[in-house]
């Protein structure tokens, strides 16, 4: 390689080291330095070239929700703006939200909340940004304003993801994202997490109010989901605890 950049990550007792020409793409790279920290727990994952990834379809849209209060975590910061180790000084939201974006979806809608998320983390093009100002009142709230954006955007199809969930790879969103059934859910290793994609013929049946999100849904109506299998890791930052386990 004429004129690599080396890209490090560090954990526990093991150095890794990625070496890439200036030719690969930045999505490329984030989902391989997210597979070395998705190695650290799961042990066995193929960090191997990904085959096959294509972008969203035009009228699909990502929904990142980043409302919540993380009030578990018991920091300084809320959490989403806490430092994700081995993440190149990058936050717990934005390398959320960098594979969110780098899956190539014609637009990203983050629904903040809680946290006062910078504004220099939300100048990309491709975001569009909801204030969900009763965050407080559950998750579904903030689907519903991510839905509602969707609409406007004349969207067909929505992937909804969380920004606490930093190791959902790009060709995660990307695989659910191009899955042809009502409801399609990652899945990890055969466990179901996220991102969650749901057509528009299913938004109807969304709950307004409380913290389910659309799990009820998948679980009262199994014949409209398929499940997709990912890479990556859907495990989630909820408290310091959760967070040194990724140091």
């Amino acid at each position: 390689i004429s004129q690599p950049e080396g890209f490090l990550t560090r954990y526990r007792n093991t150095t890794v080291i990625f070496v890439a020409p200036l030719t690969y793409s930045s999505q490329k790279i984030s989902d391989f330095l997210t597979k070395v920290l998705v190695m650290r727990q799961d042990g066995d994952v193929d960090i191997s070239s990904e085959h096959g990834s294509q972008t969203p379809p035009l009228h699909t849209v990502a929904i990142v929700l980043a409302a919540g209060a993380g009030s578990r975590f018991l920091g300084n910061e809320h959490k989403l703006l806490t430092l994700l180790p081995g993440a190149s000084n990058l936050t717990i939201f934005e390398t959320s939200l960098t594979h969110a974006l780098s899956a190539g979806f014609s637009h990203v809608i983050v629904v903040t909340g809680a946290a006062e998320i910078p504004a220099s983390m939300l100048t990309h093009r491709n975001i569009v940004v909801v204030q969900n100002s009763r965050w407080a009142d559950g998750q579904a709230g903030s689907i519903a304003m991510g839905i509602g954006e969707a609409q406007r955007l004349q969207a067909t199809a929505a992937v909804i993801g969380l920004a606490d969930q930093p190791f959902v790879t790009s060709t995660a969103w990307q695989r659910v994202a191009r899955a042809t059934t009502p409801i399609a859910v990652a899945t990890y290793n055969g466990r179901p997490g996220n991102p969650v994609r749901l057509e528009q013929s299913v938004w109807p049946l969304l709950p307004q109010n409380g913290d389910s999100g659309a799990r009820d849904l998948i679980r009262l109506r199994p014949e409209l989901v398929s499940q997709v299998d990912c890479p990556g890791s859907a495990a989630d930052i909820d408290t310091q605890e959760d967070l040194a386990q990724w140091t």
